[in-house]
């Protein structure tokens, strides 16, 4: 599957509210017990590199149908989904921006690269799904490109400035804990944040008029679900993401099973595979 709309400005800035599930030290507890003795630690975060690895694999069995998410830098193809080419690990659109973005910054990092030359190209094409200055030598140039390892950095840098650190700032703004995080994460890179009514901030905003985050004294759960029936409602807005099962037998899953922290063993299915991280 490919992300989604053009994206617009940073995510409208909250105060931030760390979650945390850490309990109080018991009373009974020695004044000279040792921290880790008085209270279980604090849950981590997306950020967390383990739930990160874990996060893409998530992702890359919708977008890729394979939890090898790393073999997805040379990922190109045309998905016919009205975004011209989809590439690499987070499906960059050269008809939503993010690609030319990329394209960008790599060049800056190593000018002259084989990918530098479709630069104009990718400029006439964002906003569209054509492929002019492209074919017939851009998909070859782009796998070409993925066995440079600072084309892969910079896909790495552009996924975490573009959507992860946005989707994980946002998810501590509002008190959710790793598998909120997560289910903005996955939302941001399907619809971004753009100003339409299916882009992330929208569909936040859709879903704080039936509830509230924990941040603002609401409670995660009934928050989540509220966050994903207003993504649901966004999927289905148009065809190319018609197939809601990212969210119905994966997100849900482990909602529905309490697990707010996204600790494995996980099960899950996406388009009726099944996938599962020990």
């Amino acid at each position: 599957m490919a992300i989604g709309a053009l994206l617009g400005s940073a995510l409208l800035a909250v105060p931030v509210t760390a979650h945390a599930t850490a309990a109080p030290a018991p009373a009974s507890a020695p004044a000279s017990a040792p921290a880790s003795a008085a209270s279980p630690a604090a849950a981590v975060g997306l950020d967390d590199p383990a739930k990160k690895d874990i996060a893409m694999q998530i992702v890359s069995s919708a977008e890729n149908s394979s939890l090898d998410w790393k073999a997805q830098y040379k990922y190109i193809e045309d998905i016919d989904d009205g975004r011209g080419y989809t590439a690499g690990i987070i499906g960059f659109c050269s008809g939503t921006g993010d690609m030319l973005d990329l394209v960008e910054y790599y060049t800056d990092v190593k000018p002259g690269n084989v990918l530098a030359k479709y630069l104009p190209a990718l400029r006439q094409v964002d906003g569209t799904d054509s492929h002019k200055g492209l074919d017939p030598n851009f998909p070859k140039d782009w796998a070409k490109a993925a066995q440079d390892g600072e084309f892969k950095k910079a896909q790495d840098h552009e996924r975490d400035r573009v959507y992860f650190n946005p989707a994980v700032k946002q998810g501590k703004s509002d008190g959710v804990g790793t598998l909120g995080q997560f289910i903005y994460y996955d939302a941001i890179v399907m619809h971004g944040d753009g100003t339409d009514s299916t882009s992330f901030r929208n569909i936040r905003k859709r879903a704080l008029s039936k509830a509230k985050p924990p941040a603002q004294g609401g409670n995660e759960t009934t928050w989540l679900n509220a966050f994903l029936d207003a993504r649901v409602w966004a999927m289905k807005q148009e065809e190319a993401h018609s197939d809601t099962s990212r969210v119905d037998t994966a997100q849900r899953v482990f909602l529905k099973k309490g697990n707010l922290n996204l600790n494995t063993p996980l099960d899950w299915k996406v388009y009726g595979d099944p996938f599962h991280i020990g």
